[in-house]
């Protein structure tokens, strides 16, 4: 059986990482979502181990020196986090995890885990993205120049990214993430005994 991996989707506010997540997690059943860790108090609906792992300050601080995060930052006066025991449990049951993220998360990612795969999700513009950002609605005139500003800097770091997918549909960024997987799931490294495995006539898929 081939191992699974980590996608990490990333991209500038107002790409739109969390529709494209989730309509290819409506589509692919294989792809799990990354449950983040998280100090703040759980909404009503939330489910721990589920929406996320809730954690007292002191319970999240111990795993930051226990090194068990593959990432995590300090937002509105709560820890929010990536742990290691979940993501990689997942990829050795063969799944796909999928981690929508920041930009300086994902870059925290890649210095502790080169395996992981690596999506930058773009605008189809530049204008296209300032006007989602306004169309949301619940930022301030400074909030959506500041995010705008942010958009730009971000930019300068898709090099660092495996691959970059336009947003300019939704259904096309989708297939494009799709077909992304289908050549991963190829890779030879995934594999610990392709020669073994048709020896034995077994499917190696």
């Amino acid at each position: 059986m081939s191992k699974g991996f980590l996608l990490v989707l990333s991209g500038p506010s107002g790409s739109g990482k969390g529709t494209v997540s989730e309509a290819l997690m409506k589509q692919n059943d294989e792809v799990k979502f990354s449950t983040s860790v998280t100090t703040r108090k759980p909404r009503p609906s939330e489910v721990d181990g589920e929406n996320y792992f809730f954690k007292t300050t002191e319970e999240f601080e111990q795993m930051v020196e226990n090194d068990e995060l593959l990432e995590y930052a300090h937002v509105h006066t709560n820890y929010y986090g990536t742990p290691k025991e979940f993501v990689f449990d997942e990829i050795e049951k063969g799944e796909i995890v999928l981690l929508e993220i920041d930009v300086q998360g994902a870059l925290q990612i890649k210095k502790k885990y080169h395996e992981a795969v690596f999506i930058f999700l773009l605008p189809p513009t530049m204008d296209e993205l300032k006007q989602r950002i306004i169309g949301r609605g619940t930022e301030s005139e400074q909030d959506i120049e500041t995010r705008f500003a942010n958009a730009f800097k971000e930019l300068d770091f898709v090099g660092e990214y495996d691959f970059f997918v336009v947003n300019d549909e939704v259904d096309r960024a989708v297939s494009d993430i799709e077909n992304i997987i289908a050549a991963e799931k190829l890779r030879v490294k995934r594999y610990e005994n392709i020669k073994e495995d048709m020896v034995e006539r077994r499917a190696i898929r």
